[in-house]
Protein backbone atom coordinates (compact mmCIF):
# COMPACT_ATOMS: atom_id res chain seq x y z
CA UNK A 1 0.00 0.00 0.00
CA UNK A 2 1.11 3.57 -0.60
CA UNK A 3 2.75 4.61 2.71
CA UNK A 4 1.14 8.07 2.46
CA UNK A 5 -2.37 6.55 2.30
CA UNK A 6 -4.16 4.50 4.96
CA UNK A 7 -7.66 2.95 5.01
CA UNK A 8 -10.36 3.94 7.45
CA UNK A 9 -12.65 1.30 8.93
CA UNK A 10 -15.33 2.25 6.37
CA UNK A 11 -12.93 1.58 3.50
CA UNK A 12 -12.21 5.20 2.62
CA UNK A 13 -8.57 6.16 2.11
CA UNK A 14 -6.98 8.76 4.40
CA UNK A 15 -3.57 10.39 4.25
CA UNK A 16 -1.21 9.05 6.93
CA UNK A 17 -0.36 11.72 9.48
CA UNK A 18 3.21 10.43 9.92
CA UNK A 19 4.07 10.79 6.23
CA UNK A 20 6.32 13.62 5.09
CA UNK A 21 5.07 16.77 3.31
CA UNK A 22 1.81 18.68 3.31
CA UNK A 23 -1.55 16.98 2.75
CA UNK A 24 -1.57 18.18 -0.84
CA UNK A 25 1.96 16.88 -1.48
CA UNK A 26 1.10 13.47 0.00
CA UNK A 27 -2.06 13.22 -2.06
CA UNK A 28 -0.20 14.23 -5.22
CA UNK A 29 2.49 11.63 -4.45
CA UNK A 30 -0.19 8.95 -4.06
CA UNK A 31 -1.64 9.63 -7.51
CA UNK A 32 1.81 10.05 -9.10
CA UNK A 33 2.75 6.57 -7.85
CA UNK A 34 -0.49 5.08 -9.21
CA UNK A 35 0.20 6.70 -12.60
CA UNK A 36 3.79 5.49 -12.60
CA UNK A 37 2.68 1.92 -11.87
CA UNK A 38 0.00 2.20 -14.59
CA UNK A 39 -2.75 1.63 -12.06
CA UNK A 40 -4.16 4.78 -13.69
CA UNK A 41 -3.75 4.33 -17.43
CA UNK A 42 -3.06 7.20 -19.89
CA UNK A 43 -6.38 8.90 -20.62
CA UNK A 44 -7.96 7.75 -17.36
CA UNK A 45 -10.17 10.26 -15.59
CA UNK A 46 -9.33 11.24 -12.01
CA UNK A 47 -12.06 11.64 -9.39
CA UNK A 48 -13.75 15.02 -9.25
CA UNK A 49 -12.46 17.43 -6.63
CA UNK A 50 -15.43 16.78 -4.33
CA UNK A 51 -15.31 12.99 -4.76
CA UNK A 52 -11.55 12.93 -4.14
CA UNK A 53 -11.91 15.10 -1.02
CA UNK A 54 -14.65 12.82 0.35
CA UNK A 55 -12.68 9.63 -0.45
CA UNK A 56 -9.48 10.79 1.25
CA UNK A 57 -10.97 12.77 4.09
CA UNK A 58 -9.43 16.11 3.09
CA UNK A 59 -10.74 19.52 2.06
CA UNK A 60 -11.47 20.40 -1.60
CA UNK A 61 -8.68 22.99 -1.47
CA UNK A 62 -6.19 20.21 -0.62
CA UNK A 63 -7.33 18.25 -3.69
CA UNK A 64 -7.00 21.36 -5.87
CA UNK A 65 -3.44 21.83 -4.57
CA UNK A 66 -2.61 18.17 -5.30
CA UNK A 67 -4.06 18.33 -8.82
CA UNK A 68 -2.19 21.59 -9.48
CA UNK A 69 1.02 19.83 -8.44
CA UNK A 70 0.31 16.89 -10.75
CA UNK A 71 -0.35 19.28 -13.65
CA UNK A 72 2.92 21.07 -12.98
CA UNK A 73 4.70 17.69 -13.13
CA UNK A 74 3.10 16.99 -16.50
CA UNK A 75 1.21 13.94 -15.21
CA UNK A 76 -2.38 15.11 -15.67
CA UNK A 77 -4.25 17.69 -17.72
CA UNK A 78 -7.46 19.62 -17.09
CA UNK A 79 -10.17 19.44 -19.76
CA UNK A 80 -12.71 22.23 -19.66
CA UNK A 81 -15.99 21.16 -18.04
CA UNK A 82 -14.88 17.50 -18.14
CA UNK A 83 -12.39 17.11 -15.30
CA UNK A 84 -8.82 15.91 -14.91
CA UNK A 85 -7.23 13.18 -17.04
CA UNK A 86 -3.90 11.28 -17.05
CA UNK A 87 -1.68 12.59 -19.84
CA UNK A 88 -0.63 10.05 -22.53
CA UNK A 89 3.08 10.28 -21.67
CA UNK A 90 2.62 10.50 -17.92
CA UNK A 91 3.44 6.91 -16.91
CA UNK A 92 7.09 7.10 -17.96
CA UNK A 93 7.57 10.52 -16.37
CA UNK A 94 6.05 9.30 -13.09
CA UNK A 95 7.92 6.00 -12.90
CA UNK A 96 9.56 5.95 -9.45
CA UNK A 97 13.04 5.06 -10.70
CA UNK A 98 14.79 6.57 -7.71
CA UNK A 99 12.96 4.05 -5.48
CA UNK A 100 13.77 1.00 -7.55
CA UNK A 101 16.41 -1.37 -6.12
CA UNK A 102 17.30 -2.53 -9.65
CA UNK A 103 19.61 0.12 -11.11
CA UNK A 104 19.31 -1.41 -14.60
CA UNK A 105 22.95 -0.70 -15.36
CA UNK A 106 23.42 -1.37 -19.09
CA UNK A 107 26.19 -3.39 -20.67
CA UNK A 108 28.77 -2.39 -21.61
CA UNK A 109 29.11 -0.30 -18.47
CA UNK A 110 30.36 3.16 -19.44
CA UNK A 111 31.13 6.28 -17.46
CA UNK A 112 27.84 7.99 -18.24
CA UNK A 113 25.91 4.90 -17.09
CA UNK A 114 27.85 4.90 -13.82
CA UNK A 115 27.06 8.57 -13.23
CA UNK A 116 23.37 8.12 -14.08
CA UNK A 117 23.17 5.19 -11.68
CA UNK A 118 24.96 7.23 -9.03
CA UNK A 119 22.12 9.78 -9.02
CA UNK A 120 19.54 6.98 -8.68
CA UNK A 121 21.25 5.11 -5.84
CA UNK A 122 19.33 5.20 -2.58
CA UNK A 123 21.01 6.48 0.57
CA UNK A 124 19.66 3.39 2.38
CA UNK A 125 21.64 1.10 0.09
CA UNK A 126 25.08 2.67 -0.46
CA UNK A 127 26.93 2.29 -3.72
CA UNK A 128 30.38 0.79 -3.11
CA UNK A 129 31.39 2.06 -6.56
CA UNK A 130 30.55 5.69 -5.81
CA UNK A 131 33.11 8.44 -5.31
CA UNK A 132 31.49 10.28 -2.41
CA UNK A 133 31.27 9.94 1.36
CA UNK A 134 28.07 8.47 2.84
CA UNK A 135 25.53 11.07 3.91
CA UNK A 136 25.85 9.96 7.54
CA UNK A 137 29.52 10.98 7.52
CA UNK A 138 28.77 14.60 6.63
CA UNK A 139 28.05 17.51 8.98
CA UNK A 140 24.72 19.22 8.15
CA UNK A 141 25.00 21.49 11.20
CA UNK A 142 28.30 22.86 9.89
CA UNK A 143 26.75 23.54 6.49
CA UNK A 144 23.77 25.32 8.07
CA UNK A 145 26.01 27.53 10.22
CA UNK A 146 28.16 28.40 7.22
CA UNK A 147 25.15 29.31 5.09
CA UNK A 148 23.68 31.51 7.82
CA UNK A 149 26.97 33.37 8.00
CA UNK A 150 27.10 33.78 4.24
CA UNK A 151 23.50 35.00 4.00
CA UNK A 152 24.12 37.66 6.65
CA UNK A 153 25.87 39.81 4.04
CA UNK A 154 23.50 40.26 1.10
CA UNK A 155 24.64 43.66 -0.18
CA UNK A 156 25.75 42.29 -3.54
CA UNK A 157 23.44 39.28 -3.74
CA UNK A 158 21.40 40.84 -6.54
CA UNK A 159 24.27 41.20 -9.02
CA UNK A 160 26.96 39.04 -10.57
CA UNK A 161 29.96 38.19 -8.46
CA UNK A 162 33.54 38.78 -9.50
CA UNK A 163 34.57 36.79 -12.62
CA UNK A 164 37.51 35.11 -10.87
CA UNK A 165 35.38 34.18 -7.87
CA UNK A 166 34.51 35.49 -4.42
CA UNK A 167 37.52 37.35 -2.93
CA UNK A 168 37.02 35.89 0.55
CA UNK A 169 37.32 32.32 -0.73
CA UNK A 170 40.30 33.10 -2.94
CA UNK A 171 42.10 34.74 -0.02
CA UNK A 172 41.25 31.86 2.32
CA UNK A 173 42.50 29.37 -0.28
CA UNK A 174 45.70 31.34 -0.76
CA UNK A 175 46.38 31.02 2.98
CA UNK A 176 45.55 27.30 3.06
CA UNK A 177 47.71 26.47 0.05
CA UNK A 178 50.66 28.35 1.49
CA UNK A 179 50.37 27.34 5.15
CA UNK A 180 49.26 23.72 4.82
CA UNK A 181 50.32 22.47 1.38
CA UNK A 182 53.43 24.54 0.65
CA UNK A 183 51.96 26.01 -2.54
CA UNK A 184 52.68 29.72 -2.87
CA UNK A 185 49.74 31.25 -4.74
CA UNK A 186 48.55 34.82 -4.51
CA UNK A 187 44.76 35.22 -4.46
CA UNK A 188 45.07 36.79 -7.94
CA UNK A 189 46.30 33.40 -9.20
CA UNK A 190 43.21 31.59 -7.90
CA UNK A 191 40.01 31.14 -9.92
CA UNK A 192 36.93 29.51 -8.42
CA UNK A 193 34.71 27.00 -10.21
CA UNK A 194 31.56 24.91 -9.83
CA UNK A 195 33.46 21.98 -8.37
CA UNK A 196 36.80 20.46 -9.35
CA UNK A 197 35.34 18.87 -12.50
CA UNK A 198 34.37 22.33 -13.76
CA UNK A 199 37.87 23.60 -13.00
CA UNK A 200 39.40 20.79 -15.08
CA UNK A 201 36.96 21.58 -17.87
CA UNK A 202 37.89 25.28 -17.81
CA UNK A 203 41.59 24.40 -18.07
CA UNK A 204 41.04 22.05 -21.00
CA UNK A 205 38.90 24.55 -22.90
CA UNK A 206 41.36 27.37 -22.25
CA UNK A 207 44.51 25.52 -23.29
CA UNK A 208 43.49 22.81 -25.77
CA UNK A 209 41.84 22.47 -29.15
CA UNK A 210 40.26 19.33 -30.68
CA UNK A 211 42.90 16.84 -31.77
CA UNK A 212 45.50 17.89 -29.19
CA UNK A 213 47.34 15.11 -27.38
CA UNK A 214 46.91 14.85 -23.61
CA UNK A 215 48.78 12.55 -21.21
CA UNK A 216 46.52 10.85 -18.64
CA UNK A 217 47.01 8.31 -15.88
CA UNK A 218 46.15 4.68 -16.70
CA UNK A 219 44.26 3.62 -14.69
CA UNK A 220 42.81 7.05 -14.09
CA UNK A 221 39.67 8.99 -13.32
CA UNK A 222 36.94 7.73 -15.63
CA UNK A 223 35.00 11.01 -15.81
CA UNK A 224 38.08 13.01 -16.83
CA UNK A 225 38.93 10.48 -19.54
CA UNK A 226 35.37 10.55 -20.91
CA UNK A 227 35.19 14.34 -20.81
CA UNK A 228 38.46 14.83 -22.72
CA UNK A 229 37.45 12.24 -25.32
CA UNK A 230 34.09 13.99 -25.80
CA UNK A 231 36.03 17.23 -26.48
CA UNK A 232 37.96 15.52 -29.28
CA UNK A 233 41.30 15.14 -27.50
CA UNK A 234 43.81 12.39 -28.27
CA UNK A 235 44.44 10.61 -24.97
CA UNK A 236 47.87 9.12 -24.28
CA UNK A 237 47.68 6.66 -21.36
CA UNK A 238 50.66 6.59 -19.00
CA UNK A 239 50.77 3.46 -16.80
CA UNK A 240 50.43 4.48 -13.17
CA UNK A 241 52.35 2.52 -10.52
CA UNK A 242 52.56 2.80 -6.73
CA UNK A 243 55.17 5.61 -6.84
CA UNK A 244 53.89 7.44 -9.90
CA UNK A 245 53.80 7.26 -13.70
CA UNK A 246 55.97 4.97 -15.81
CA UNK A 247 58.58 7.59 -16.68
CA UNK A 248 60.03 5.73 -19.66
CA UNK A 249 56.63 5.34 -21.31
CA UNK A 250 55.89 8.96 -20.51
CA UNK A 251 59.16 10.10 -22.12
CA UNK A 252 58.47 8.10 -25.30
CA UNK A 253 54.92 9.44 -25.59
CA UNK A 254 56.13 13.01 -25.18
CA UNK A 255 58.81 12.63 -27.83
CA UNK A 256 56.41 10.98 -30.31
CA UNK A 257 53.18 12.96 -29.82
CA UNK A 258 54.24 16.32 -28.26
CA UNK A 259 51.29 16.57 -25.84
CA UNK A 260 50.15 19.91 -24.43
CA UNK A 261 49.04 18.70 -20.98
CA UNK A 262 49.53 15.94 -18.47
CA UNK A 263 46.42 15.55 -16.26
CA UNK A 264 47.23 13.57 -13.13
CA UNK A 265 46.12 12.86 -9.58
CA UNK A 266 49.34 12.99 -7.61
CA UNK A 267 47.97 12.44 -4.08
CA UNK A 268 45.50 9.63 -3.24
CA UNK A 269 45.25 8.64 -6.87
CA UNK A 270 41.84 7.63 -8.19
CA UNK A 271 41.32 4.63 -8.36
CA UNK A 272 44.43 3.10 -6.73
CA UNK A 273 44.92 5.38 -3.71
CA UNK A 274 48.65 5.73 -4.44
CA UNK A 275 50.64 8.93 -3.86
CA UNK A 276 53.41 10.28 -6.07
CA UNK A 277 56.88 9.86 -4.55
CA UNK A 278 59.24 12.83 -4.31
CA UNK A 279 61.70 11.14 -6.68
CA UNK A 280 59.00 10.53 -9.30
CA UNK A 281 57.66 14.07 -8.89
CA UNK A 282 61.15 15.45 -9.54
CA UNK A 283 61.47 13.41 -12.74
CA UNK A 284 58.00 14.44 -13.97
CA UNK A 285 58.90 18.10 -13.48
CA UNK A 286 62.16 17.64 -15.37
CA UNK A 287 60.29 16.11 -18.31
CA UNK A 288 57.75 18.93 -18.24
CA UNK A 289 60.50 21.54 -18.26
CA UNK A 290 62.40 19.88 -21.10
CA UNK A 291 59.34 19.47 -23.35
CA UNK A 292 57.26 22.56 -22.52
CA UNK A 293 54.53 20.44 -20.93
CA UNK A 294 51.85 21.90 -18.65
CA UNK A 295 50.95 19.75 -15.65
CA UNK A 296 47.36 19.75 -14.37
CA UNK A 297 47.36 18.42 -10.81
CA UNK A 298 43.94 17.22 -9.66
CA UNK A 299 43.87 17.27 -5.86
CA UNK A 300 40.17 16.51 -5.40
CA UNK A 301 40.77 14.38 -2.30
CA UNK A 302 43.17 16.83 -0.64
CA UNK A 303 41.24 16.87 2.64
CA UNK A 304 41.64 13.10 3.08
CA UNK A 305 45.39 13.09 2.40
CA UNK A 306 48.08 12.65 5.07
CA UNK A 307 49.85 15.87 6.13
CA UNK A 308 52.84 16.94 4.05
CA UNK A 309 51.96 14.77 1.04
CA UNK A 310 54.08 16.06 -1.89
CA UNK A 311 52.35 18.21 -4.50
CA UNK A 312 53.75 18.98 -7.92
CA UNK A 313 52.51 22.55 -7.58
CA UNK A 314 54.53 23.04 -4.41
CA UNK A 315 57.73 21.63 -5.92
CA UNK A 316 57.22 23.57 -9.15
CA UNK A 317 56.18 26.88 -7.61
CA UNK A 318 53.23 27.06 -10.01
CA UNK A 319 55.50 27.81 -12.94
CA UNK A 320 54.12 25.15 -15.28
CA UNK A 321 51.65 23.45 -12.95
CA UNK A 322 47.93 24.20 -12.61
CA UNK A 323 46.59 23.03 -9.25
CA UNK A 324 42.91 21.97 -9.03
CA UNK A 325 40.93 21.22 -5.88
CA UNK A 326 37.37 21.11 -4.60
CA UNK A 327 35.17 20.83 -1.52
CA UNK A 328 32.31 18.59 -2.68
CA UNK A 329 34.04 15.40 -1.54
CA UNK A 330 34.50 16.60 2.04
CA UNK A 331 31.53 18.94 2.69
CA UNK A 332 28.68 17.55 0.58
CA UNK A 333 28.33 16.38 -3.05
CA UNK A 334 25.85 19.17 -3.80
CA UNK A 335 28.21 21.88 -2.56
CA UNK A 336 29.71 22.40 -5.99
CA UNK A 337 32.62 24.63 -5.02
CA UNK A 338 36.06 24.18 -6.54
CA UNK A 339 39.08 26.24 -7.50
CA UNK A 340 42.31 26.25 -9.44
CA UNK A 341 45.63 28.00 -8.92
CA UNK A 342 47.55 28.81 -12.09
CA UNK A 343 50.73 30.55 -13.29
CA UNK A 344 50.08 34.32 -13.59
CA UNK A 345 50.51 34.25 -17.38
CA UNK A 346 47.53 31.86 -17.76
CA UNK A 347 45.05 33.46 -15.35
CA UNK A 348 43.41 35.92 -17.76
CA UNK A 349 42.86 33.21 -20.37
CA UNK A 350 41.35 30.91 -17.74
CA UNK A 351 39.03 33.64 -16.38
CA UNK A 352 37.84 34.46 -19.92
CA UNK A 353 37.03 30.79 -20.48
CA UNK A 354 35.17 30.62 -17.19
CA UNK A 355 33.10 33.65 -18.20
CA UNK A 356 32.06 31.91 -21.41
CA UNK A 357 31.10 28.67 -19.66
CA UNK A 358 29.36 29.92 -16.51
CA UNK A 359 29.61 33.75 -16.37
CA UNK A 360 30.46 33.52 -12.69
CA UNK A 361 30.14 31.16 -9.74
CA UNK A 362 27.72 31.23 -6.76
CA UNK A 363 29.20 33.69 -4.26
CA UNK A 364 26.91 32.47 -1.46
CA UNK A 365 28.39 28.97 -1.32
CA UNK A 366 31.89 30.31 -1.89
CA UNK A 367 31.57 32.61 1.12
CA UNK A 368 30.22 29.75 3.21
CA UNK A 369 33.24 27.62 2.32
CA UNK A 370 35.58 30.55 3.05
CA UNK A 371 34.05 30.87 6.52
CA UNK A 372 34.55 27.13 7.17
CA UNK A 373 38.19 27.51 6.16
CA UNK A 374 38.87 30.65 8.20
CA UNK A 375 37.26 29.25 11.35
CA UNK A 376 39.22 25.99 11.16
CA UNK A 377 35.93 24.06 11.13
CA UNK A 378 36.59 22.35 7.81
CA UNK A 379 39.97 21.12 9.00
CA UNK A 380 38.45 19.63 12.16
CA UNK A 381 35.64 18.00 10.16
CA UNK A 382 38.22 16.51 7.79
CA UNK A 383 40.20 15.12 10.73
CA UNK A 384 37.09 13.36 12.05
CA UNK A 385 36.31 11.93 8.61
CA UNK A 386 39.90 10.72 8.15
CA UNK A 387 39.83 8.91 11.50
CA UNK A 388 36.57 7.21 10.57
CA UNK A 389 37.88 6.38 7.10
CA UNK A 390 40.95 4.64 8.53
CA UNK A 391 38.70 2.28 10.50
CA UNK A 392 36.52 1.69 7.43
CA UNK A 393 39.57 0.79 5.33
CA UNK A 394 40.61 -1.87 7.81
CA UNK A 395 37.13 -3.40 7.85
CA UNK A 396 36.74 -3.40 4.05
CA UNK A 397 40.20 -4.92 3.50
CA UNK A 398 39.24 -7.75 5.86
CA UNK A 399 35.84 -8.27 4.20
CA UNK A 400 37.41 -8.24 0.72
CA UNK A 401 40.03 -10.79 1.69
CA UNK A 402 37.42 -13.03 3.34
CA UNK A 403 35.48 -12.87 0.06
CA UNK A 404 38.54 -14.17 -1.79
CA UNK A 405 39.71 -10.83 -3.23
CA UNK A 406 43.18 -9.37 -3.44
CA UNK A 407 44.07 -5.70 -2.97
CA UNK A 408 45.93 -4.72 -6.15
CA UNK A 409 47.29 -1.58 -4.49
CA UNK A 410 48.21 -0.60 -0.95
CA UNK A 411 44.98 0.68 0.69
CA UNK A 412 45.05 4.45 1.20
CA UNK A 413 42.49 7.23 1.05
CA UNK A 414 38.90 6.68 -0.04
CA UNK A 415 39.33 4.00 -2.71
CA UNK A 416 40.41 0.39 -2.84
CA UNK A 417 41.66 -1.16 -6.11
CA UNK A 418 40.41 -4.71 -5.73
CA UNK A 419 41.12 -7.78 -7.86
CA UNK A 420 37.85 -9.73 -8.01
CA UNK A 421 39.26 -12.67 -9.98
CA UNK A 422 36.59 -12.36 -12.72
CA UNK A 423 35.76 -9.82 -15.42
CA UNK A 424 34.19 -7.00 -13.43
CA UNK A 425 31.99 -5.64 -16.23
CA UNK A 426 29.49 -8.54 -16.23
CA UNK A 427 29.99 -8.64 -12.46
CA UNK A 428 28.84 -5.00 -12.23
CA UNK A 429 25.74 -5.76 -14.29
CA UNK A 430 24.82 -8.71 -12.02
CA UNK A 431 25.47 -6.66 -8.89
CA UNK A 432 23.29 -3.83 -10.22
CA UNK A 433 20.38 -6.27 -10.56
CA UNK A 434 20.59 -6.70 -6.77
CA UNK A 435 20.84 -2.96 -6.15
CA UNK A 436 24.61 -2.63 -5.60
CA UNK A 437 26.57 -0.16 -7.70
CA UNK A 438 30.09 -1.33 -8.59
CA UNK A 439 32.74 0.55 -10.60
CA UNK A 440 34.37 -2.04 -12.94
CA UNK A 441 37.99 -1.68 -13.94
CA UNK A 442 37.30 -1.10 -17.64
CA UNK A 443 36.02 2.39 -16.80
CA UNK A 444 39.46 3.52 -15.63
CA UNK A 445 41.55 2.39 -18.62
CA UNK A 446 42.31 4.11 -21.93
CA UNK A 447 41.17 2.56 -24.16
CA UNK A 448 38.53 0.69 -22.15
CA UNK A 449 39.36 -3.00 -21.76
CA UNK A 450 38.22 -6.00 -19.77
CA UNK A 451 39.62 -6.14 -16.26
CA UNK A 452 39.36 -8.26 -13.14
CA UNK A 453 39.81 -5.11 -11.05
CA UNK A 454 37.14 -2.89 -9.54
CA UNK A 455 37.16 0.29 -7.49
CA UNK A 456 35.41 0.19 -4.13
CA UNK A 457 34.70 3.07 -1.80
CA UNK A 458 36.03 2.15 1.64
CA UNK A 459 33.43 4.33 3.35
CA UNK A 460 30.42 2.71 1.64
CA UNK A 461 31.66 -0.88 1.12
CA UNK A 462 31.56 -1.88 4.81
CA UNK A 463 28.24 -3.69 4.57
CA UNK A 464 28.76 -7.46 4.75
CA UNK A 465 25.62 -7.87 2.60
CA UNK A 466 27.49 -6.30 -0.29
CA UNK A 467 30.31 -8.80 -0.08
CA UNK A 468 27.87 -11.72 0.16
CA UNK A 469 26.12 -10.42 -2.98
CA UNK A 470 29.55 -10.04 -4.59
CA UNK A 471 30.44 -13.68 -3.85
CA UNK A 472 27.15 -14.90 -5.34
CA UNK A 473 27.63 -12.85 -8.51
CA UNK A 474 31.26 -13.88 -8.89
CA UNK A 475 30.52 -17.57 -8.35
CA UNK A 476 27.72 -17.42 -10.92
CA UNK A 477 30.11 -15.93 -13.47
CA UNK A 478 32.68 -18.62 -12.77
Amino acid sequence: MDTAIQRRDDGAATIAAHSEGTLGERLASHYAQRIGRRQLQPGARLPSVRDCARTHGVSPSTVVAAYDRLQAQGLIEARRQRGFFVRPSAAMAAAPRHHEPNLALPAPVDTAALIRAMFRTRASLPGPGLGTLPETWLDPALLQRALRRAIANTDDALRYGEPAGDPSLREALSRRLSNELGITADSAQIVTSVGATHALDIVARALLKPGDAVLVDDPGWAVEHARLISMGMHLLPVPRGPAGPDLEVMRQLIQTHHPRLYVTVSVLHNPTGATLSLAAAHQVLRLAEAHDLILVEDDTYAWLAPPHSPRLAALDGLRRTIYVTGFSKILAPNWRVGALAAPPALVDRIVDTKLLSSLTTPALLERAVAWCLDQGLLRRHAERVSTRLAAARSRVVRLAQEAGCRLAAEPHGLFGWVDAGVDTEPLAVRMASEGWLVAPGRLFHVPARSSTLMRVNFASAQDARFWRAFERARDALR
